[in-house]
């Protein structure tokens, strides 16, 4: 047994120690990931008890980067050490790895406090019941993590020795060719960037083109498509790009639901049409699911073919459109229990035809 010792302290003292050197090395990078790891556990608990999704949102992101880069730091300089006492060309390796792997862990980490920001922010704003535009989180998003893995593409290329000027002339050249050949994709991607920069819509809206058989609530806004959920269930994949030629109206962003009726009245009740008027005006008036700072209007319109024609036109309070019906029933009964208290009835199509005999 004496024998081995021996041999085992001869070998480590014919190599200067060096040995010795890396194992320090690779004991100090694991005590120093397993403190690490404890410290960022301990605060991200603090951070759960706040209101604040910031610190919650980095902690959690940075556990396993963290720990990652300490690895990678710890055993690239023990592979320096190596290099310094064997000379092997392996080695060369180490400096050029451990440039993309710092750039590479820094991506992970940032493109993961992304996705933690974004999970904890709708989760966050569904428990206190806020509204919450969740197309242009997506976007901001989205548009972060490509511009991370781009810079992180760039910086990559520069750290193995290729020109970024070089890159990005050779994308310039390139980018004419592909836009030529893949216009309506760009032409979707800019329409989908107005969309998310305009907000003409957002997620989980009713909508609606005049110009196309488009309507129904939007339910996914992509970067080259948006889907359409019709009212008979069906979607609809419409490309971005068609929003910037067509008209699109926005039903859930109205205020008020309108009342816009005529009704018909009997000629021989001629002499009760001003008391009618009078009375559905004040019906109306004092009506508490009719808005009154708005236009308001009930008025003898026209002699029509077979009626006396009364224009009635309010606005509803509310705009959901199952109140909003009930209300219209509501308003248009009382009307015509009105009409029936003035002992007058509601017109019908009628045609007088005249025989010469």
């Amino acid at each position: 047994m004496s024998i081995y010792i021996t041999q085992i302290i001869n070998f480590i003292t014919d190599n200067k120690w060096w040995i010795i050197q890396i194992f320090v090395v690779v004991l100090t990078t694991i005590t120093l990931s397993y403190l690490v790891q404890k410290l960022l556990k301990r605060l991200e608990a603090k951070a759960l008890r706040t209101n604040n999704v910031w610190d919650e949102s980095v902690l959690v992101a940075a556990n396993n980067p963290l720990r990652a880069l300490i690895w990678l730091l710890g055993i690239a300089f023990a592979a320096d050490i190596a290099h310094q006492q064997s000379g092997a060309a392996i080695f060369s390796l180490v400096t050029p790895i451990r440039q993309i792997g710092v750039v590479g862990i820094i991506t992970w980490f940032l493109i993961k406090a992304i996705n933690e920001l974004q999970t904890n922010y709708i989760n966050k704003q569904h428990q206190s019941k806020e509204t919450l535009d969740t197309t242009t989180l997506t976007a901001i998003s989205n548009l972060g993590k490509i511009s991370i893995l781009i810079t992180a593409a760039l910086v990559s290329m520069q750290s193995m020795g290729y020109s970024i000027s070089g890159v990005l002339a050779f994308g310039g050249i390139g980018g004419i060719a592909i836009g030529f050949a893949a216009k309506d994709m760009l032409a979707n991607l800019f329409g989908s960037l107005i969309i998310f920069l305009d907000r003409p819509f957002k997620i989980g809206e009713w909508i609606r083109s005049p110009d196309r058989e488009i309507e129904g609530t939007v339910e996914q806004i992509g970067w080259r498509m948006t889907v359409i959920r019709t009212f008979s269930k069906n979607p609809i994949y419409v490309p971005n790009s068609v929003f910037s030629t067509i008209a699109i109206e926005n039903p859930s962003r109205m205020t008020n639901r309108r009342i816009h009726e005529t009704i018909g009245i009997r000629y021989r009740d001629f002499n009760v049409i001003d008391s009618i008027t009078s009375d559905v005006k004040e019906m109306l008036i004092a009506h508490p699911e009719i808005d009154k700072n708005l236009t308001l209007m009930v008025n003898f319109n026209q002699f029509g073919p077979s009626s006396l024609d009364i224009f009635i036109y309010a606005f509803t309070k509310t705009t959901a459109w199952e109140k909003y019906h009930e209300i219209k029933q509501d308003v248009l009964l009382k009307i015509g229990n009105i009409i029936e208290k003035k002992g007058a009835e509601i017109a019908f199509p009628t045609s007088t035809v005249h025989i010469q005999v």
